[in-house]
């Protein structure tokens, strides 16, 4: 006997609201932390790899003379008014571990198969937390590849903690802007322990770890950052208002009546030979 039409629309229904169940069994967000608003850079603090000591040499970065020597001469390049080893002038992505370093707010959206960290500034982060293994022809990014598994610590059948392990990088990347380098073979290996602070919930750590060929043994910082439930995002586009020109390997800036002028003290003016010169 044929079905009538509203006995098909019956068991439409039916399977949708089997799916819509599937679904929300699937993801329970009370199995989950509330990593909710914003997440900021302690007030006071700045961009430097370890907040607890003033950037560049202070850091005490664990380097190998051959990268200490290229640390030292960013440094030398910077107190001239060059930029060093730092690209993030020319609006390229810091890639990672700088980047969570948090030069604006953050943002975690956290689901069964992947947590996304949201930037103002970047393209957002991708953690993987389905159980895959790292693919072996993944294309190489600065934000590198990211896989995490969920863990309760305080065995209160709620997960609280993230593991994180990010691979398959391209380069240059540096730690800070002080130009803190890491290996020319992009074979850096970051390890990540994120979870909240166990008296101020609105205090999260980030036990970062750089495994690195230009450091002489593992480096290990606790990140921390603030929540504000406040939340506001301002658009940041780093081209708008960028007035460094690199020409060559050489960097200028756009004054602001909108000319060409020296990044550094006696500072040739860029090779014009393919413009036309005014006639003497």
């Amino acid at each position: 006997m044929p079905f009538k039409t509203s006995s098909i629309g019956a068991v439409a229904l039916i399977g949708a609201l089997a799916l819509a169940s599937t679904s929300a069994i699937a993801f329970d967000e009370s199995k989950y932390p509330d990593w909710g608003g914003q997440w900021l850079r302690p007030r006071g603090i700045g961009i430097q790899w370890d907040q607890g000591k003033r950037p560049g040499p202070p850091q005490q970065a664990p380097l190998t003379p051959e990268y200490q020597a290229k640390f030292e001469a960013s440094l030398a390049d910077q107190k001239a008014g060059g930029q060093g080893l730092d690209n993030r002038f020319t609006c390229m992505t810091n890639g990672m571990p700088r980047m969570m370093a948090v030069i604006g707010p953050i943002e975690f959206i956290i689901l069964p198969a992947i947590t996304y960290i949201h930037f103002e500034a970047f393209m957002p982060r991708r953690i993987y937390t389905d159980g895959r293994d790292f693919p072996k022809d993944e294309e190489p990014s600065f934000t590198g590849y990211s896989i995490g598994k969920w863990s309760d610590a305080d065995g209160d059948g709620r997960f609280d903690t993230l593991d994180v392990e990010t691979r398959n990088f391209k380069g240059p990347r540096t730690v800070e802007s002080t130009g803190i380098p890491l290996a020319d073979d992009n074979q850096t290996v970051v390890k990540e322990k994120i979870s909240l602070d166990k008296s101020d919930p609105d205090v999260m750590h980030n036990i970062i770890t750089i495994i690195d060929n230009a450091f002489t043994q593992p480096w290990t910082v606790d990140k921390r950052y603030r929540r504000d439930r406040n939340v506001v995002w301002f658009e940041d586009n780093c081209n708008e208002n960028n007035h460094h020109i690199v020409i060559g390997k050489q960097n200028y800036y756009t004054s602001g009546d909108g000319f060409l002028m020296p990044a550094r003290k006696d500072q040739a003016a860029p090779d014009l030979r393919y413009f036309k010169q005014p006639q003497k």
